[in-house]
């Protein structure tokens, strides 16, 4: 069955220090930023412009994270307790794949600002870097509490980035939803990108109510439990689209991202897209 994501993917600007999607849309390098993926809709400040910061902030607008993160590391010299700075320096060290550095900048952020919610979707991103999962599914459930209950920003956001990832010359951002997004209800989505930033292709995680109603009706029991049949879709530009596989349940993340990474070995993205 032919899908259409509707305003595929996200206007994503950049991913400054806040990654808690507010709608969809991509933008030009398809990062997600701001509270979501959707412009930046703000970024820790210390009142003062400062601006190496501004450079740096331009350079991971750029997709250039490795000079941002020098950029930062220059303000945080002058500043430690300069909580911009450090919220910036563990998004650069997320894109550079730096776990632990970007573990140390955003708990070091968290410390200078226990109150910014947003400090939160940053600290996911950092510990699924280093491999602290624990850690990462704690901040998870933070957000979605917070998004039940928190700050009025932190209620209309509608996901997070759960982590980049390298594979093969790729790079993938993996996106988690507070709710079932869009008409096929997407849980998940994984931009996946070029070293210059280009989104390429994505996989979305599914689980539209057509489907469900006749997966319902043959596993009652399931479905009475909860869970639900979901459709792993891959989408490029062109409207090109892969139908990868269908399961059912409700596996966690990690388990997804197993899925998505043996879908997208085994199915080369189709040509013109890479």
């Amino acid at each position: 069955m032919k899908r259409s994501t509707g305003a595929r993917g996200f206007p994503f600007a950049l991913l400054l220090a806040c990654c808690a999607l507010e709608g969809p849309g991509f933008a030009q390098n398809g990062t997600p930023a701001g509270a979501g993926p959707a412009a930046p809709t703000a970024t820790p400040s210390t009142g003062t412009a400062n601006p190496t910061l501004s450079l740096g902030m331009a350079e991971l607008q750029a997709n250039r994270a490795r000079q941002a993160l020098i950029d930062f590391q220059e303000v945080l010299k002058m500043d430690p307790g300069d909580t911009a700075a450090n919220l910036l320096a563990s998004t650069a060290a997320v894109e550079l794949f730096q776990g632990q550095l970007a573990v140390q900048y955003a708990e070091k952020a968290r410390q200078l600002d226990p109150r910014n919610w947003k400090i939160h979707t940053t600290l996911v991103a950092a510990y699924s870097a280093a491999g602290m999962k624990q850690q990462r599914d704690q901040e998870r459930a933070l957000l979605h509490e917070l998004h039940k209950t928190g700050a009025p920003d932190a209620r209309v956001a509608t996901g997070f980035l759960v982590e980049m990832f390298p594979l093969g010359s790729y790079r993938m951002d993996a996106v988690e939803y507070f709710e079932p997004m869009g008409k096929f209800h997407t849980y998940y989505r994984f931009l996946v990108r070029r070293e210059d930033g280009h989104r390429v292709w994505e996989v979305d995680v599914q689980s539209d109510d057509f489907d469900q109603k006749s997966w319902a009706e043959a596993h009652a029991t399931e479905a009475a439990a909860g869970e639900r049949q979901f459709q792993l879709t891959g989408h490029g530009d062109d409207n090109q689209e892969v139908d990868y596989r269908m399961f059912s349940g409700k596996p966690g993340y990690d388990d997804i991202r197993v899925m998505v990474v043996e879908a997208l070995r085994s199915h080369p993205i189709p040509a013109g897209q890479g």
